[in-house]
């Protein structure tokens, strides 16, 4: 058995070349580090005489934005290949191709999607995706849907769960959403100037911590299916015509309104940064507008999907009583809704937060969005029990603003 080594971009390039079905003997291979720093290495590897190139991702033994003080298991590559894998099969088109997978080198052979762009970046840009809500709405329905009790054997979902046993990445998820923003924890990183804000708001506030509390037990204790666990705008990699979901590496059994609402407080943490990224405040409403329109139809397309799939594949009998369709889509939703609030606030006070609100320039302008999605967000834990629509976030946005 060889031993783990991380590669360095020569390693890289070298254990690209004993990969003949990706390369010819020919190639002349040039490799480039492109990962966002946060966990691994991500090389892209290519061949500057045909032009073809291929990714590796690198799970490395601890958290790289940390360092070697917080260990990790290298077990999320294997479980971030398999997840992939498993989406393809639902979701053809969706994901990137994973090529091969090298379980001592912890390492993802997958597809190049270099005609992409990170959609949160594409947001940044003021960039609108026509197919965006249809691609992520669908992508979550099916995946959600085809690995849950309503669809799968329970012996089968049952393997399937010791099969995405991710304790590891889980706590991160527990400590740095559901617990260290509601406290003075030395992970948090709060920007300076609403600290003094942000005690009050967050750390004094029994009734929403009390919130908080329930939607962890949610997190730790309902394992209704295969969840992404870390689906983001960060996680989405879009062109004009396509989307690619990226990275589930947080990949674990868990609730169904934990994908959505990750993709719901991005969204809307997005909405929260546009007056500080367009100079012209009526650009600035309209591309609101069309952040908004994009989560309705998002929430949309995943529910006529996931209704579709529910109604010609379901194999659960007792899933089929009248009225329990209506009551399990509204718990998804409100869970949904609770968990984007979480994910809202973490992005603010937690460890990472995300460039969309921390590349704004003028200062007052990022504590006005700080502040902002910090309303938003209690206002999502706090609302979500009443939700039985999406247009429910539309009038909590209005009480935050």
């Amino acid at each position: 058995m060889e031993q783990y080594r991380a590669f360095s971009t020569d390693e890289a390039i070298a254990y690209a070349k004993e990969l003949p079905d990706r390369f010819p003997p020919s190639a002349i291979l040039h490799a480039e580090e492109i990962g966002d720093g946060n966990l691994n290495y991500v090389f892209r590897i290519k061949d500057s005489e045909s032009g073809k190139s291929v990714i590796f991702k690198q799970a490395l033994p601890y958290v790289r934005i940390v360092g070697g003080d917080w260990p990790l298991s290298l077990d999320r590559a294997r479980i971030e290949a398999q997840a992939l894998k498993l989406a393809a099969d639902v979701c053809p088109g969706l994901v990137p191709e994973v090529y091969s997978f090298n379980q001592e080198q912890a390492l993802i052979v997958m597809e190049d999607l270099h005609d992409h762009l990170i959609l949160r970046k594409g947001l940044i840009e003021g960039r609108r995706y026509g197919n965006l809500s249809r691609d992520i709405g669908i992508y979550m329905a099916r995946t959600l849907f085809y690995s849950s009790d309503l669809y799968m054997n329970p012996g089968e979902k049952k393997a399937r769960q010791i099969q995405f046993h991710n304790p590891e990445l889980c706590k991160i998820t527990e400590d740095l959403v559901f617990t260290d923003p509601y406290r003075d924890a030395p992970s948090n990183n709060i920007p300076a100037e609403i600290r003094d804000f942000v005690e009050p708001f967050l750390w004094q506030d029994e009734a929403l911590k009390r919130e908080v509390a329930i939607l962890k037990h949610a997190f730790l204790t309902k394992a209704q299916t295969l969840v992404h666990g870390d689906l983001h705008t960060g996680s989405v990699m879009v062109t004009d015509l396509g989307t690619k979901v990226i990275d589930p590496e947080f990949a674990y059994y868990g609730p169904i309104g934990f994908d959505v609402g990750a993709m719901l407080a991005n969204l809307l943490l997005s909405y929260c940064a546009q007056p500080g990224h367009r100079a012209d405040a009526q650009q600035a409403a309209e591309y609101r507008s069309y952040l908004l329109q994009t989560i309705e139809e998002m929430w949309l397309y995943f529910e006529a999907e996931f209704r579709r799939l529910y109604e010609t594949e379901t194999t659960e009998p007792m899933a089929k009583a009248a009225g329990f369709y209506d009551w399990y889509m509204q718990q998804i939703l409100q869970d949904a809704i609770g968990f984007a609030g979480c994910k809202m606030i973490r992005r603010i006070v937690g460890l990472a937060h995300v460039a969309d609100i921390d590349s704004i320039a003028d200062t007052g302008a990022r504590v006005a969005a700080q502040k902002q999605a910090l309303a938003i967000g209690a206002g999502l834990i706090r609302g979500r029990q009443q939700a039985t629509g999406i247009d429910a976030i539309l009038a909590i946005i209005d009480t935050a603003s």
